[in-house]
């Protein structure tokens, strides 16, 4: 990917989807009766909404890209995020929500990382590696959470 409008315009709709569902983790981890896990998802949702913003402004977009869905170009033919996010819902226990959001943030981070290393492009190849580089720490955020749920 070598056109950076593009890149930011796949970086939005990304983003956009994480948002949403970490919204949807956290109403879970409410249902389930876990305020700790909801209030960190719901952190991660801002995170994802600010990192939104980031992309829209770098791009100057004022209104979320509208790109038909055959114009993206996905990994698996669907966002990173989207292909993580099987099911949510209010069932869903602590461990399987913690574990479907780091499969969607390392999904992410992958997606990034392999258009930072394979763009000709210098400003997506950047972009792309600070957007990977961002993802990292959602990972390692989520790896600390994971390993004190299982400690429960």
């Amino acid at each position: 990917m070598d056109d950076i409008q593009r890149f930011l315009a796949h970086a939005i709709q990304l983003e956009h989807e994480s948002a949403r569902r970490y919204e949807e983790l956290t109403a879970a981890m409410l249902t389930q009766g876990d305020a700790k896990v909801a209030e960190f998802f719901k952190q991660m949702a801002h995170f994802s909404r600010l990192h939104l913003k980031e992309a829209m402004e770098r791009g100057g977009f004022h209104d979320l890209p509208n790109l038909a869905p055959e114009e993206y170009d996905w990994p698996e033919g669907t966002s990173p995020e989207a292909a993580a996010w099987a099911g949510v819902d209010g069932f869903m226990d602590v461990p399987g929500a913690m574990a479907l959001a780091l499969d969607g943030e390392q999904r992410s981070h992958d997606y990034y990382r392999t258009i930072a290393e394979t763009a000709n492009d210098p400003d997506v190849k950047s972009m792309a590696a600070e957007f990977a580089e961002e993802e990292a720490d959602h990972v390692a955020q989520l790896q600390v959470w994971q390993a004190d749920i299982a400690k429960r």
